[in-house]
């Protein structure tokens, strides 16, 4: 419930603060007083857009703060604890204005965007204003009160979880078939070049491979030569190198002792004729090895010109990418063979689940059907009672196309003068009925679908006497088990509040503000009287508005 409002250079107002009673809330006062500004401002902590033009005083920043009471409201801490904001007894919903436009919105202190505030707030408050009736028309809400008072919404959000999977399994069915008519298209041609790359048989990396054997095998007559005439230089020459080192390290060693740097150079010398020794023997062994092969420099020919005819068709540069080709090929034959086995599975889930839904959809069919009529009757006992006698409503529940809701459309039909001609609500109905309606149709279901605080903009445009007065023990009935905050210039209304505030202009500072009270007994006794027969209210009125009180 909404404990308290704080409102802060918001229009006309400078600062008020108002504590609402949990049960059933009434704000009067004379027309232009400044209601509508009041609403204004609890739009704003509800969501809606905010205007810098709201900003009377430039000096100082606008500032609506309202603070709710939500015990164990699941939904509500759900959604808190999604949004990592924190959870406290009070919640707390602020917006602010800056001085230059700039919006800013909070919950629990903890900044939130608009949209945050907006879907918090439809969890915590149910505002319905004159215009809010033509929602009455929609088939969408006409078909959430048939499923609220027939008790099963769970089992239709389970329904559209299946009809989701449905739709699914369907469009996987689709691709599948259409894959299957590429696949047909494209196999033969797949096989011919899947088969190509199977008969060369490549492996990792073989392409480069045999390109350096190539070019080694091209150059081996050259790479001999340079060999045989560096290892020549090194051990066979006259005067060999290793063996010119062996002579000057001998010379050396004679003046080793003499010397201290010598034995250095020496041990150095020494090391460079074993690592040449060591060079020469692998320079000979390489050159051993070094065969000019004319039959393998034919093999690799043949095999690289194949590779390379492969990469130019692929337009690939390497083996490694020839082979994820022949890969990707491969899977491609092999879902072919498959995709007859998926598409099978694929239509039995579809199937499945369509048989499913069937089933769903007509158990939810049947406690749609079974709710027609005990609604039909109430709303119109309840019509009767608001002062349309002679209107009815008619559910009108047909087979449709099965969707996400089921297969039924449901259509709320309107007679507004017992002339058996039913219309839709929407065709039909005037503003004012409109409200009256919905008023009915919210008292009906207000305890099924767990309405939060209902706020009531002045519906009751059109109405009063008796009918005025049936709308308050409605209004009445509904705030024994929820807060409920009405906004109303109908008397028979402002009788039956828990708390009465009232709104009046006045000045201050030289500048008209509005402001707000709530009224003790004998102020409200006043202000009933008061909207009875005017501002000088007679013995009678005073009588009659104790009576309403009462």
């Amino acid at each position: 419930m909404l404990s308290k409002l704080h409102i802060q250079n918001y229009a006309i107002i400078d600062e008020i603060e108002i504590a609402f009673s949990n049960q059933l809330n009434i704000i009067t006062g004379e027309t232009g007083a400044g209601k509508s500004i009041l609403m204004g401002a609890l739009n704003l902590i509800l969501g809606e857009r905010a205007d810098s033009s709201v900003l009377v005083s430039k000096e100082k920043k606008c500032f609506i703060e309202g603070t709710f009471i939500i015990g164990n409201k699941n939904k509500v801490l759900s959604f808190l604890k999604e949004n990592e904001f924190d959870v406290e007894p009070d919640l707390v919903l602020r917006r602010e204005i800056a001085v230059n436009g700039k919006s800013r919105a909070f919950i629990n202190d903890t900044p939130a965007t608009t949209q945050q505030l907006k879907t918090l707030a439809s969890l915590l408050v149910d505002l319905h204003q004159q215009f809010d009736a033509l929602e009455l028309g929609e088939a969408d809400f006409q078909r959430n009160i048939i499923d609220a008072l027939a008790n099963h919404l769970d089992a239709v959000t389970k329904f559209g979880i299946t009809y989701a999977q449905w739709q699914k399994a369907k469009t996987e069915l689709a691709e599948l078939l259409a894959t299957k008519t590429n696949f047909q298209k494209e196999a033969d041609y797949n096989r011919f070049l899947f088969n190509e790359l199977d008969e060369l048989n490549l492996h990792e990396n073989e392409l480069e491979t045999l390109e350096a054997e190539q070019e080694l095998l091209l150059n081996s007559e050259s790479i001999k030569s340079t060999l045989s005439r560096i290892y020549f230089e090194l051990k066979e020459n006259e005067q060999p190198i290793v063996g010119q080192l062996k002579h000057f390290i001998n010379q050396l060693n004679q003046y080793s002792q003499v010397h201290s740097g010598l034995q250095a150079i020496v041990e150095r010398l020494q090391s460079a004729q074993i690592e040449l020794q060591d060079i020469s023997s692998e320079l000979n062994s390489i050159n051993n090895n070094i065969l000019f092969n004319e039959e393998r420099i034919a093999f690799i020919n043949e095999r690289t010109s194949a590779g390379y005819k492969l990469l130019k068709k692929h337009g690939v540069q390497s083996t490694s990418e020839l082979l994820e080709i022949k890969d990707t090929l491969f899977q491609k034959l092999e879902a072919v063979l498959h995709i007859d086995e998926a598409i099978a599975q694929k239509e039995t889930q579809v199937n499945s689940l369509f048989v499913l839904l069937g089933k769903e959809a007509e158990f939810i069919s049947a406690a749609r059907k079974k709710q027609a009529a005990p609604l039909e009757e109430k709303i119109n006992n309840l019509l009767a009672q608001v002062g349309m006698p002679n209107a009815r409503i008619k559910v009108s529940i047909n087979n449709c196309t099965i969707n996400e809701f089921g297969k039924d459309e449901i259509v709320f039909l309107f007679d507004a003068n017992k002339s058996n001609r039913f219309e839709p609500i929407r065709k039909v109905a005037s503003g004012g009925e409109l409200s009256r309606l919905m008023l009915c149709i919210k008292s009906l279901v207000a305890e099924k679908m767990d309405l939060p605080t209902m706020i009531f903009d002045e519906i009751d445009t059109g109405i009063s006497g008796e009918a005025a007065k049936q709308v308050g023990i409605i209004m009445k009935d509904l705030a024994s088990k929820r807060q409920i905050i009405c906004i109303t210039h109908q008397p028979q209304i402002a009788g039956k509040a828990n708390a009465h505030y009232f709104v009046f202009k006045e000045i201050k500072n030289n500048a008209i503000k509005t402001n707000i009270k709530i009224l003790t007994d004998d102020e409200r006794m006043i202000t009933i009287a008061k909207m009875l027969s005017g501002e000088q209210p007679s013995a009678a009125a005073i009588e009659s508005a104790r009576e309403m009180m009462n």
